[in-house]
């Protein structure tokens, strides 16, 4: 018997992959800014800048210091209004995060493209930032974004390839 697995094989496995660990990236990112919806959700009718306060009190921070000063004029300035427009935005984003994920996992082209385009709308954003002030998180999340395009390029040439390959 002859268990040798043939290249292409090996590769389109590589590839199924690496792209069902992209749609599990995708759906962790929506299930973050889901909660972060939640939590939006839960500060309506309540005193925010309160809610800010004793964070930052929780945390041990001196709220005269500039980046808790900072939180603190932002949590004054969210009302009602806001907080659901915030939550709405936040599960928008989770609900096309998910179904980028479903559509990766299901390994569906227009996933792929999907998360292509969405993944490069970010690059320049990102390399400008690095440019501006380099950190290493900064390098790293351009790597990661970088990576999921390329990997997303590369599979859907593949899949182009492939189906150039049946009709022929």
């Amino acid at each position: 018997m002859n268990h040798h697995v043939q290249p292409s094989q090996a590769s389109a496995a590589t590839r199924s992959a690496a792209i069902r660990t992209v749609a599990l990236f995708e759906a962790f990112k929506g299930s973050v800014v889901l909660m972060a919806a939640s939590g939006f959700l839960s500060l309506i009718h309540k005193d925010v800048h309160l809610v800010a306060a004793r964070f930052i009190h929780h945390m041990h921070l001196n709220p005269a210091a500039h980046y808790p000063l900072i939180f603190l004029d932002a949590a004054s300035n969210l009302h009602d209004r806001r907080l659901i427009f915030l939550a709405v935005g936040a599960i928008t984003y989770a609900f096309i995060r998910f179904l980028e994920a479903y559509g990766l996992y299901m390994e569906k082209a227009w996933a792929e493209v999907l998360a292509a385009i969405s993944g490069a709308i970010y690059v320049p954003f990102e390399l400008a930032k690095l440019l501006r002030k380099p950190t290493w998180h900064s390098a790293l999340f351009l790597a990661i974004n970088l990576l999921v395009v390329t990997l997303m390029v590369w599979a859907l040439l593949q899949r182009r390839k492939h189906t150039g390959h049946n009709a022929a």
